[in-house]
């Protein structure tokens, strides 16, 4: 399957902001999990885009605002850079919420080669699905 090129950009139609559906997620979503990251997704319909992502952080691992913020940004920017893993290989429309499980504040390599294991992982997934 030949690779398209995709823009790698996490612009405002991507970003997930819908209450309604950041609460569905959290009550019918499937999970994936790459310590430490988790990914929680559901399949949506009529969307602008055909994956919106939001990411997380607990604040009952990390009280400072800033270190929560601080690894937000890296899980944002280890999306922006390999969600081209997912939307060139995925049929269908997706609402992602990336949630960070670890303890301590992580490099930037460590998040990006998880969330490149985790959408690896929810690729081979929907194809075993559509698959079976």
């Amino acid at each position: 399957m030949p690779q398209q090129k995709t823009d790698a950009s996490f612009g405002k139609k991507e970003k997930l902001k819908s209450q309604k559906i950041i609460g569905q997620l959290f009550t019918e979503g499937k999970s994936l999990s790459v310590f430490p990251l988790k990914l929680i997704y559901i399949e949506t319909e009529n969307q602008e885009v055909s994956i919106k992502a939001a990411v997380t952080v607990p604040k009952k691992n990390f009280k400072s605002a800033v270190h929560r913020n601080k690894i937000k940004r890296l899980l944002r920017e280890s999306y922006r850079l390999n969600k081209g893993v997912v939307f060139n290989n995925t049929q269908g429309n997706f609402a992602f919420l990336f949630l960070y499980l670890g303890k301590e504040i992580p490099a930037f390599t460590d998040v990006e080669s998880k969330m490149k294991l985790l959408l690896e992982k929810f690729n081979a997934r929907i194809h075993e699905k559509t698959n079976a």
